[in-house]
């Protein structure tokens, strides 16, 4: 009867972590425009895009273009890190503005495809600045540690590209081409 009890009181708690783990998932995912959960092959990924640009113009993030797919095994991997890491997600989203494009068997999205740099390998991201101007092609590989999505990696490219560095950036290059146009 105790092995009975300790089973039924260990059900009881996997189940209940279980149900916790999904919710609070879903409360992370809760606010979140479409376009940043999931990739579906059925959006408009130019009617995503200006929705993108627009809520990072409003809240001063950059835009993150992640290029997938729901057959993509690396894709879920990455989700599913993000998922169990809350501190990068959080520095994702609040830093960024998600913007999954799908291409797939049913959808390549070839005409949006088209307009970017090319792709090396799924999932593949680019960043773009709230006004649209693509600063950044990256292959997902670079932020792996043996095999695995690193967080460090993660949070240092999330930084590096932030609209506070990239201000910096810009800045300087400015102040180093007047002094160069001055002389």
């Amino acid at each position: 009867m105790k092995i009975i009890t300790t089973l039924v009181i260990s059900l009881s708690l996997f189940i209940s972590n279980i149900t916790i783990a999904n919710t609070s998932s879903t409360v992370i995912n809760a606010d979140l425009p479409a376009y940043s959960k999931v990739y579906d092959d059925q959006r408009d990924p130019f009617k995503d895009a200006t929705a993108a640009l627009t809520l990072a113009q409003e809240t001063n993030r950059q835009v993150l273009i992640e290029i997938g797919g729901n057959w993509c095994t690396w894709c879920h991997k990455m989700d599913n890190f993000l998922a169990k890491n809350p501190e990068v997600y959080k520095a994702l989203h609040s830093q960024y503005v998600l913007l999954k494009i799908n291409v797939s068997d049913n959808n390549e999205n070839n005409d949006f495809m088209k307009s970017l740099p090319p792709v090396l390998g799924y999932p593949h991201m680019y960043v773009s600045t709230a006004q649209g101007k693509m600063i950044l092609s990256k292959d997902t590989a670079e932020l792996l540690d043996d095999n695995n999505y690193s967080k460090s990696q993660w949070l240092s490219f999330l930084t590096l590209w932030s609209v506070e560095n990239s201000s910096v950036s810009a800045k300087a290059t400015t102040k180093t081409n007047i002094q160069h146009s001055g002389e």
